[in-house]
């Protein structure tokens, strides 16, 4: 395509006679100056245009001022004729050729054509990659579920760590397909329908695939995107699709990922509804319970947002069952971190249990992604075994973001931010609630300058009022700090006070935390909006209710900033001892900070032997 539009130009340049080649446009009477002077050799004819060629080459005035010494010409016989050209070209003896003039102006056709042709290459085209795709004209409404056989599913339940309840769940459907005659004799129905709900990473495909694989059964997976296409009707019969593929290989599973992607509520939001979607929608319920039953096939589906999920997809014979998949406990994590750890090689100084403990909050996919981030300092430092500090350093990199190297931090900041860590660490081992320090550093990482890190002895499942509120007094440590030693505030406590804001509300609006409203629930303080369907929904509290509660929440920041400085005021020897460390080391692991308080408290008890003696 790209040749023949080159060609095209190539040779209408040529043709035009601009000066490319030896060939130039002459004015007639120069023409028949040039044959009277016997200078011309042939000449050829076509309609009213003359070729021809000199017997000696010319110097012509091209644009009036350049200048091409020529051998070829081209001119053009006037409207009104030339009677007297024919009897001048015999009497020099010039050859004649000629031929009728064209009737089509074929460049004139070639520029219509040429982007004729230009569409169809591009058609062809996205012709060939949709086919090279699977995704050919007449497969466009084909299902995109990928099967797996069940002698390639090497995934069962012990790949799957942790989860008991959703494993025991998922155990009376494997059964079910393993033996429906059996439970098909008294009258039992197989669940059509079973949604996974949980945060991202935490192990609802894994759990799917793993249930495929207990059940030996074939294992159909799409995610809730595949189904949609920008044409009208294709996502309808991709469902439909999908299904016959699974009832044809029944018993079988069918695992949908990202259902909300597919099954939000119809017509909710400012914009409306979205005819495509919902009618891919209403296909997959017609297809869970419509006229024809689906035998021994099973849908399992999985999202991270079931508030947003249409209710006709929740009713009882339809996704009718729901697990709840929860970020790992503790003991859970361990036993995730055994499974990755498995191929692997550890140091002894790594340990397992320590790991897990350090690392609430994580799912299974960021568990997985921390060792291979140690594996990776471990390759960087050239050592063949993993030790315990490149898991350290894979737990910053995750929880904080990388080292900023590079950045100009002068003394007097880093002053400031050395008592600000300080501030942290000193409350924390201070207050009876609080977690443990893990470590307090001010190298800074990500967008943070510094971190004081807290680990928790045990999983906690209920937060009682009195560890609120340590907590609250040491997230305020740090400016408490700034306030008594400088005697001002820094922007670094932006993140803090965020901090200490939404856990106050918090403590106000929906636990009943607060002086004057005790036992009592105001609501969610994070509602989120979803397509404008919240933005209408009306506060269940008056004003005046409204300004007490933000009074409430100002009073628990207070006192925490107030409790926060009297602590870091009472051990100021201490905070200083800390923050020179810091200095001197910038990074501290929290037995130091508890090594100069109880150095502190020893001093003071021997002070008052003495002074008793």
């Amino acid at each position: 395509m790209y040749f023949l539009l080159i060609a095209l130009l190539y040779n209408w340049y040529i043709a035009s006679g601009d000066g490319f080649g030896q060939t130039a446009e002459i004015e007639y009477t120069k023409f028949k100056q040039q044959l009277t002077q016997g200078n011309v050799e042939r000449i050829h004819v076509q309609g009213d245009q003359i070729n021809g060629e000199f017997k000696s080459p010319q110097i012509l005035n091209i644009s009036g001022e350049d200048t091409l010494r020529s051998e070829n010409f081209y001119t053009y016989i006037p409207s009104y004729g030339d009677n007297q050209l024919s009897a001048a070209l015999e009497e020099n003896d010039v050859t004649v050729s000629a031929e009728p003039e064209s009737e089509y102006n074929w460049w004139y056709i070639a520029l219509i054509i040429l982007p004729i042709l230009f569409f169809i290459y591009i058609g062809v085209m996205f012709y060939q990659r949709m086919q090279s795709q699977g995704q050919g004209f007449f497969n466009i409404g084909k299902s995109k579920a990928k099967l797996q056989q069940p002698e390639k599913q090497d995934t069962t339940f012990d790949d799957v760590a942790g989860l008991d309840n959703a494993k025991t769940e998922l155990t009376e459907i494997i059964e079910f397909l393993k033996e429906p005659d059996r439970f098909k004799d008294i009258g039992a129905k197989l669940p059509k329908g079973l949604l996974m709900v949980g945060p991202p990473g935490t192990g609802k495909t894994l759990l799917a695939r793993a249930a495929a694989g207990e059940a030996d059964v074939p294992f159909f997976t799409i995610t809730g995107s595949d189904f949609m296409e920008m044409f009208v009707g294709v996502g309808a019969k991709r469902v439909r699709d999908m299904f016959d593929k699974a009832k044809e290989a029944s018993p079988s599973i069918i695992f949908i990922d990202e259902l909300d992607s597919i099954g939000r509520r119809r017509g909710a939001g400012l914009g409306g509804g979205h005819d495509e979607r919902e009618q891919t929608l209403n296909q997959l319920l017609s297809e869970l319970d419509g006229f024809e039953p689906n035998e021994s096939v099973v849908v399992m589906a999985a999202t991270n947002r079931p508030d947003i999920l249409d209710k006709a997809l929740l009713r009882p014979g339809r996704f009718d069952r729901q697990i709840k998949v929860d970020m790992p406990k503790q003991k859970a994590r361990l036993e995730i971190l055994k499974i990755h750890a498995q191929d692997k090689p550890l140091q002894d100084d790594v340990d397992l249990e320590v790991i897990a403990r350090s690392t609430p909050g994580f799912s299974g996919a960021d568990l997985e992604n921390l060792l291979n981030e140690a594996s990776l300092y471990a390759g960087r430092n050239e050592r063949k075994k993993i030790a315990m500090e490149d898991i350290d350093n894979a737990r910053d990199k995750v929880m904080m973001g990388l080292k900023r190297e590079g950045l100009q931090i002068d003394d007097k900041e880093r002053e400031v931010l050395a008592y600000h860590e300080a501030g942290h660490a000193l409350v924390a081992a201070i207050l009876p609630h609080s977690d443990p320090i893990h470590k307090v550093t001010i190298i800074p990482r990500g967008k943070a300058m510094g971190a004081t890190q807290q680990l928790p002895e045990k999983e906690k499942y209920l937060y009682n009022r009195e560890y609120l509120l340590d907590r609250l007094a040491v997230i305020m440590g740090g400016r408490a700090a700034e306030d008594l030693i400088f005697e001002t505030s820094t922007s670094g406590a932006q993140d803090d006070l965020k901090q200490v804001a939404k856990l106050s509300r918090k403590m106000v609006l929906e636990w009943g935390m607060s002086e004057k409203y005790k036992h009592i629930s105001f609501g969610s303080a994070e509602e989120e909006v979803f397509l404008g369907r919240d933005m209408s929904r009306q506060r269940e509290y008056s004003d005046s209710t409204a300004r007490d509660i933000d009074e409430e929440v100002q009073k628990i920041s207070r006192e925490a900033f107030e409790r926060a400085f009297s602590t870091i005021k009472e051990n100021r020897d201490v905070l200083e001892k800390v923050a020179e460390l810091l200095l001197d080391k910038e990074e501290i692991p929290g037995e130091e900070v508890d090594k100069l308080l109880n150095e502190k408290k020893q001093n003071t008890q021997e002070e008052k032997q003495k002074d008793e003696e």
